[in-house]
């Protein structure tokens, strides 16, 4: 009982004292963003916030940026864009991603849902928005839901922004404990006949179960009122939210494409790194490790993938990820990697001699697959792209014709059963694989980014020339839809033969490291 006795207002000093610390930190991003202000201005150790920001992490973000490279300019248009194509009386209800768990209490590292990022650029977990569509000057208030500072538990997992902190960072109308979400989301959905969120549009239970779940972390049990939440909304007035936001991310701003444009030069490099890295006799899992390392040492936050690292004819596996064998002398080397940096992810595919030297055979497959890559690249603006789907059907054809120059002749059938059996291309952009953005039929647009990767994957049978067999090449680049022509984001990323060569062999002035 003394213990207890002692705790509690000292437990409730170390809270205010930490609330009055972040808001004048809060009162100084808005400062910073007004005078773009940074000069002389350190880092804070521990820092106070849940996430990177300015004060905390000057070297990562820059004064009028919320995450690093991207400006509060930029959440507030998504907002604004996403509430201005809803109907009258609809609210938004978006919220953070759940943390997962390898096995028993062991974390995976956290990473935010897609579009909760893209709306509020808040990446802290256990955490909501509610977003409505009003007549004020803004178009709509916004509300944040997060956690509490609480010194204990920061103790162990780190900071939290807390809640009046983060109502004026991430400049939202109001801002309320996590806790009450569920009370204060009933309130509010009374009063709207438009509600769009993710929720599965099966039985109300169901659908908040899952909410709540997502709210709750499994390790501390947290109990909120689960009955009086599941009865907030009926499924006759709930709307999916994806639809909404697809067309929103479709499009890149020059914002996000200068930080897509990053992450592929981070990736390419690494990409060109690991070519010199590699000597036959290597496991497969050194040159994956190593292409990470690389990554990360450059600022990647995480791989955007599992990286297919395939030697010899394990290429001919298209996803191939054990990554566990031994490289021998004379083998292929397909690396499909890509780091996500800065809430971006990149996509890149290289294919080149272990030894630093492709053999005539391996030089006129890849000469196939990179000349038909090449025109593809090519037609990527408005004026000729069509859609992905019209894409591939040019890629059959372009590869069909490229492989009779060296004797592979095939037929549409055999080419697409056999030698090429995926699709060409993929949007990209926060997600790996942003599909449900873009439909494959969709007239692809100016700003749009699609990867373009054909490949040629040539199994042990008869019908093949032998001198082909066991090979798998592709080549993949992140490209910009233009108006009048294509922007190739993975640039840094050796393709051409001589510079393939180049890379390998340490001509081109690359080291490892």
């Amino acid at each position: 009982m003394a213990h207890s006795a002692l705790f509690f207002p000292l437990y409730l000093d170390l809270t205010w004292c930490m609330y009055a610390t972040l808001r004048r930190h809060a009162q100084a991003i808005g400062s910073s963003v007004i005078t773009g202000s940074s000069a002389g201005r350190a880092s804070l150790k521990p820092s106070p916030y849940g996430q990177p920001l300015h004060p905390s992490h000057p070297h990562l973000v820059r004064p009028n940026d919320l995450n690093a490279g991207i400006p509060y300019e930029e959440y507030e248009n998504r907002r604004l864009a996403l509430m201005e194509s809803l109907p009258e009386s609809s609210l938004v209800v978006l919220t953070a991603a759940p943390t997962t768990y390898m096995s028993g209490e062991i974390f995976y590292k956290f990473r935010q849902d897609s579009d909760f990022w893209y709306l509020t650029g808040c990446e802290e977990p256990e955490s909501a928005v509610v977003l409505e569509k009003d007549s004020s000057r803004r178009g709509y208030s916004m509300t944040l839901f997060v956690n509490e500072k609480d010194p204990l538990e920061e103790k162990w997992s780190g900071p939290r922004t807390g809640v009046r902190a983060a109502g004026e960072i991430f400049r939202a109308d109001n801002a309320h404990p996590i806790k009450e979400f569920p009370s204060i989301l009933g309130s509010k959905a009374s009063s709207y006949s438009h509600i769009f969120t993710d929720l599965p549009a099966q039985k109300d239970t169901d659908g908040f179960k899952k909410l709540l779940k997502k709210l709750s972390n499994p390790l501390t049990r947290r109990s909120y009122d689960h009955e009086a939440t599941m009865s907030l909304i009926s499924s006759s007035r709930r709307r999916p939210l994806r639809p909404k936001i697809a067309p929103l991310r479709a499009i890149k701003s020059e914002v996000e494409l200068r930080v897509m444009r990053a992450a592929a030069d981070i990736s390419g490099r690494a990409h060109a790194k690991t070519m010199r890295f590699t000597r036959p006799g290597m496991n497969e899992s050194a040159i994956a490790a190593h292409f990470e390392y690389i990554c990360a040492l450059d600022g990647a936050q995480r791989p955007a993938y599992v990286p297919v690292v395939a030697s010899g004819a394990n290429a001919l596996m298209i996803h191939y990820t054990y990554n566990n064998m031994i490289i021998d002398n004379g083998d292929l080397l397909l690396i499909d990697a890509g780091c996500e940096y800065n809430g971006y992810a990149s996509d890149i595919t290289r294919t080149y001699p272990a030894n630093g030297t492709f053999t005539s055979a391996q030089r006129d497959l890849y000469s196939a697959v990179l000349s038909a890559q090449k025109a593809l690249v090519a037609m990527c603006h408005e004026g000729e792209a069509g859609t992905m789907l019209s894409l591939h059907s040019a890629s059959c054809r372009l590869l069909r014709s490229e492989l009779a120059q060296i004797g592979l002749n095939v037929s549409t059938e055999t080419l697409s059963k056999e030698l090429y059996p995926h699709s060409l291309s993929h949007p990209i952009g926060i997600d790996l694989h942003e599909s449900f953005t873009i439909n494959r039929n969709t007239k692809l647009q100016e700003g749009m980014v699609i990867t373009i990767e054909p490949g040629i994957y040539v199994p042990p049978s008869p019908q093949f020339p032998k001198h082909f067999h066991n090979m798998g090449i592709r080549i993949e680049d992140e490209v910009v839809i233009g108006k009048t022509g294509p922007t190739v984001l993975s640039v840094a990323a050796p393709k051409e033969i001589a510079d393939v060569e180049g890379a390998c062999q340490g001509l081109l002035g690359l080291e490892p490291y």
